[in-house]
């Protein structure tokens, strides 16, 4: 395991089968990983395919999973190796939610974990990934209730 910011560590398949207990949770980003994972650690599985270029669905799904399960905890995230689809996720979650450039995120993740190797088009995916998170906040704030004026009254009728 190595931590690429205190809040987020990369592993392997192994760590997935022996993760430590204050985890803030466990991310499995492979198809072929199982893990142990701890009484009331949140866990989620999102099966990309190594070496194939990331898919957008699961990395929105995998960010926004990252987003919501943040906190005092360090978040985990794992492949088979901890260098190609766990580092392109952490990437991924560093442009879309800590707002930092690809090559800044690219760099970041390179120098703390040696040999990481990202899916191929990942910079690509990442900005479909950053639209689709726009698209979402659109949507939710044009299907949200109208919030009255603080200065509004009620007319009487």
């Amino acid at each position: 395991m190595v931590y690429i910011t205190p809040a987020l560590i990369v592993g392997s398949k192994d760590d997935a089968k022996n993760p430590p207990l204050d985890l803030g949770g466990l991310l499995i980003v492979a198809e072929e990983v199982m893990a142990n994972v701890p009484s009331g650690v949140p866990y989620l599985r999102v099966p990309l395919k190594e070496f194939k270029e990331a898919d957008v669905g699961g990395l929105y799904q995998s960010v926004q999973w990252m987003e919501q399960h943040t906190g005092e905890n360090p978040l985990l995230v794992c492949c088979r190796a901890g260098m190609g689809r766990s580092v392109s996720v952490l990437i991924a979650y560093l442009c879309c939610i800590d707002g930092m450039s690809y090559t800044d995120a690219l760099a970041l993740v390179k120098e703390r974990r040696q040999g990481a190797f990202p899916l191929p088009g990942l910079e690509r995916t990442i900005e479909k990934v950053k639209e689709w998170r726009r698209d979402a906040q659109t949507l939710v704030r044009a299907l949200s209730p109208p919030t009255p004026a603080p200065n509004s009254r009620k007319l009487a009728s």
